[in-house]
């Protein structure tokens, strides 16, 4: 029976379902038909196999062709189905050897010479190969990028004919090894050094409680006092990535257009989107979604500089994933869900012309204008955002000093580090990451501090959200001074935190 099974992944979000690449040759009129609701890319597919199992020196049977990629009601797309394609033919043809088939996983593109080219999502795919016992076989481009699922069996090869004289066993392929050290984790090189940054006491203690216990935070203030430079280097002071936050992060990576660049393995994703993005750019989309912004800072930062410059419409797409974690796509065809675990840190100036409460008095803008240029950013978003700030002008003479004794990144992150360890010795995951009821449990507070909470309660109007949030900034400022319980001092900086609810 000129019959042959080979086996491939499609991408949904942030799964990789199994796909069976079923290969019939059968007698009539010379046809190529490809079935199993493959999209254009996948369709063009046969064109491609043609000329490059003709350019490889095999023989394309003139026969009726057909090639069922199931489960049927899973959409296919791109090129990586090209290979099981023209190896389901060679194998149902007899000019391979199909009894070592189902033991691999095959996904790449073919050029029309028969050499392969990479193919996108390569991590998320190796590493649900690896729960099925099976070895992947890939592009030698994207060899290096599954090679860090750990439990995955790799092989890379260049080329069709390379991969036949490996199943012909003439030239056996050899498993890839990671060549990657595993400890590559974020050196004080990676990022530029807070110490670069002159003065901004308030704002750098800030950053630091906000690494700490991973809660999201808003930077007011005039132009050039500093705010995207304090942003810049806030992934220096994180706490390392675990080995499982590291392959979640680069395997979102992976899905997007282009691979995961091996460099940044264990390194904190920064994404700065421009305030001209759009809301799909930020969460993602398409007809075959992918992720957006949000999911590609997945374990790292979002940087949101000139906040108020973005569209109302496309900040709202940001409340549902600061409260949950993740984002469902729908659209008509399919539904994707992608992980969206990143840290919110935005900027933004006072006023219009930026320039409210410098010393210099530039600023002419009237109480209305102030008014709607803040009313850009919603007050359900801001009361999302866990704590907000203001960054003053620095003043001249500390400006122009030569020499600053300023705490340099690295004495900062080990301070958090330790922070950050505590709460997940305690109730594993981090403040911010508390559920109501673990908030009762963990964020226990004393009579004093509860007389003054409730005084912050009635005179800025604060919701029960803006209650539970300076609730776990406080106990991460707890955590960060190495304190068993929150006392009345940390509860007073939690609520100096909350700017802009006392406007």
């Amino acid at each position: 029976m000129s019959l042959a099974v080979l086996y491939s992944r499609a991408l949904s979000g942030i799964q990789a379902p199994l796909v069976t690449v079923e290969t019939h040759i059968a007698n009539g009129l010379p046809s190529f038909t490809i079935v199993g609701l493959p999209d254009t890319e996948v369709k063009e597919s046969k064109d491609r196999v043609r000329a490059a199992l003709q350019n490889a020196q095999f023989k394309i049977p003139a026969q009726r062709i057909t090639i069922n990629l199931a489960p049927a009601d899973l959409p296919k797309e791109s090129g990586r189905f090209d290979l099981p394609i023209a190896l389901g033919i060679l194998a149902a043809t007899g000019q391979i050897p199909k009894d070592k088939l189902d033991q691999y996983e095959w996904a790449g593109e073919l050029a029309l010479t028969g050499e392969l080219r990479p193919i996108h999502g390569a991590l998320a795919m190796t590493y649900n190969a690896s729960q099925s016992g099976r070895s992947f076989v890939l592009p030698q481009q994207n060899a290096a990028e599954a090679a860090l699922v750990n439990k995955a069996t790799i092989y890379a090869a260049k080329s069709l004919l390379q991969i036949c004289a490996h199943l012909s066993g003439r030239e056996p392929l050899q498993i890839y090894k990671n060549l990657l050290e595993n400890n590559t984790e974020t050196g004080d090189s990676a990022y530029p050094d807070f110490d670069e940054v002159k003065g901004q006491t308030h704002a750098k203690r800030a950053l630091e409680i906000a690494a700490s216990g991973g809660h999201s935070l808003l930077m007011i203030g005039p132009p050039g006092t500093g705010k995207s430079m304090l942003a810049a280097r806030f992934p220096g002071i994180l706490p390392p990535m675990t080995e499982a936050e590291a392959l979640e992060s680069a395997a979102i990576q992976s899905l997007s257009y282009g691979s995961f660049n091996i460099s940044n393995w264990k390194r904190r994703p920064f994404r700065s989107p421009h305030h001209t993005a759009s809301g799909v750019a930020l969460v993602g989309g398409g007809s075959h979604p992918r992720p957006g912004e949000i999911s590609l800072a997945m374990h790292g930062v979002l940087f949101l500089d000139e906040l108020a410059e973005f569209d109302r419409k496309v900040l709202e797409v940001l409340r549902e994933p600061l409260e949950s974690g993740k984002i469902t796509i729908s659209r008509a065809a399919r539904q994707a869900e992608f992980p969206a675990q990143f840290q919110l840190i935005a900027a933004m100036n006072p006023c219009p012309c930026g320039y409210l409460g410098h010393p210099s008095g530039k600023c002419h803008c009237t109480p209305d204008q102030v008014a709607r240029y803040r009313a850009r950013i919603s007050g359900p978003l801001l009361d999302r955002i866990d704590m907000q700030i203001e960054v003053p002008a620095v003043p001249q003479e500390e400006l122009m000093r030569q020499h600053t004794a300023a705490e340099k990144s690295n004495a900062i992150r080990a301070r958090v580090t330790k922070s950050h360890q505590r709460q997940l010795d305690r109730q594993g995951k981090t403040n911010s990451r508390l559920s109501v009821k673990e908030i009762d449990q963990h964020c226990t507070i004393d009579s004093a501090s509860e007389t003054l909470l409730k005084q912050a309660i009635s005179r800025l109007n604060l919701s029960a959200r803006a209650y539970h949030r300076i609730l776990k900034v406080a106990r991460t400022i707890a955590d960060l001074s190495s304190a068993e319980k929150i006392s009345n001092q940390h509860i007073a900086e939690a609520v100096q935190y909350r700017r802009l609810d006392k406007q």
